[in-house]
């Protein structure tokens, strides 16, 4: 299969060209002109479209010509701390829908989209496709409006449009900045970190899961909403201390040392069984394999020797 991959050089997007190369499928990867490090080792095996996502005539007739028989649209703008409430999610929502007339019109008949669990009300309890929604952030917002004008769009166009809402995501590659690395990269040097108390309940998934069910939704040309979860809440303090322990510094987390952030809703986790019946997907790593695999790269990566436990 031909897959067109937008946002291939970031953190989910990257996994997913690994996944497709990995499976069989010729990838095209839609970047903007730089260095694109997570792609060092794969990019002579990616077709590359240089252009800006947000300029059309930047990379519409490439993607054109080649003719991709479907589309991960994994780009969104998404810097720590930044992106909740940035306009740059209004120019995300533009180049979505000019990426479904530009993909429908090249013959693609498959196509993906990343989402947030973000679009729900999280009141307490498990997130269904079916549950009612309430973004609190222009980020949620600006996904929802794209999830709902798209697969009308779609249906329009006669294209299958599945809506992945991705929940919480740690693995190689992951900015330095989020809460695991920043555990584990503190560890590695020594040091302690402090952190909130860790009451929150979180929905937790490798990297390589979350690629792998966008993935299995493109190959099954599936339509709809589909969370894409572990299905296994964990508190943030359960997270935090396996990871410490995996990295054999138990000592060094300090919990409670930071208050709670300003979003930080008490419950979110939601229901994968959809993404499991319609698109066949089963995950690969559970928290603590998923995890340890995570310590084991960022170790090589930062040429630690330090042995794991």
């Amino acid at each position: 299969m031909k897959v067109l991959v937008t946002g291939a050089g970031g953190f989910v997007g990257s996994h997913v060209a690994r996944h497709l190369l990995a499976s069989g499928s010729e990838v095209a990867a839609l970047l903007r002109p730089g260095a694109h490090p997570r792609l060092a080792e794969i990019k002579d095996r990616l077709t590359v479209f240089e252009g800006d996502l947000a300029r059309p005539e930047s990379w519409a007739e490439a993607v054109t010509k080649w003719q991709p028989e479907a589309c991960i649209h994994a780009a969104w703008y998404a810097e720590p701390g930044r992106y909740l409430d940035s306009t740059e999610n209004l120019t995300g929502l533009r180049s979505g829908l000019d990426l479904l007339e530009i993909a429908a019109q090249a013959g693609c008949r498959k196509i993906v989209m990343a989402g947030t669990c973000f679009e729900y009300d999280t009141d307490p309890g498990y997130l269904r496709e079916d549950g009612p929604t309430k973004p609190l952030t222009l980020y949620a917002a600006a996904k929802l409006a794209l999830n709902v004008v798209a697969r009308q769009r779609a249906a329009q166009l006669g294209v299958s449009l599945a809506w992945g809402r991705i929940f919480y995501v740690y693995g190689p590659w992951e900015d330095e900045r989020r809460v695991v690395p920043a555990l584990v990269l503190s560890m590695l040097r020594g040091e302690e970190f402090r952190a909130t108390s860790g009451e929150q309940v979180r929905d937790y998934l490798h990297v390589a899961d979350v690629a792998s069910g966008l993935c299995a939704l493109a190959e099954r040309g599936c339509s709809g909403v589909f969370n894409v979860c572990s299905s296994e809440p964990v508190t943030m303090a359960q997270l935090m201390r396996t990871a410490a322990g995996i990295m054999g510094h138990p000592e060094l987390l300090r919990l409670g040392a930071r208050p709670p952030a300003q979003f930080d809703p008490p419950f979110i986790a939601g229901d994968n069984r959809r993404l499991k019946s319609e698109a066949g997907w089963g995950r690969r790593y559970d928290l603590e394999s998923g995890l340890r695999e995570t310590a084991d790269w960022w170790r090589a990566r930062a040429g630690a020797s330090m042995p794991a436990k």
